[in-house]
């Protein structure tokens, strides 16, 4: 999928893959570790919500400062769920596709 500037997952997966390899990250770059700092990001984002009334937590991206935070958070669990993709050769979008194909069956509209 690629969008009218550019982006797309495969390019998106590469510069991490780029990126990581200039600094001689790889080895690090194991599915435990990328499980791991996936989750310790997720942990991150849920954070910034952690006390907020539902009302709040509806309105957290109309304070510049806490949209920030939310934006980097979720870039950083995106960055980390495409390079753990990466490592596996997970096609991120064909199994997010294949689970709501599945999610379908399993839970038919009423």
């Amino acid at each position: 999928m690629t969008r009218d500037d550019g982006l797309d997952v495969a390019g998106l997966q590469r510069r991490l893959a780029e990126f990581a390899a200039a600094r001689d990250w790889q080895p690090y770059h194991t599915p435990k570790n990328l499980a791991v700092a996936l989750s310790v990001e997720a942990a991150e984002l849920v954070e910034i919500f952690q006390w907020l009334t539902p009302e709040q937590s509806a309105r957290v991206m109309e304070d510049d400062g806490t949209a920030h935070r939310v934006r980097d958070e979720v870039a950083d669990v995106l960055a980390y769920l495409l390079q753990f993709c990466e490592v596996l050769g997970i096609d991120v979008l064909q199994a997010l596709s294949d689970k709501i194909d599945r999610n379908e069956g399993r839970f038919p509209a009423p």
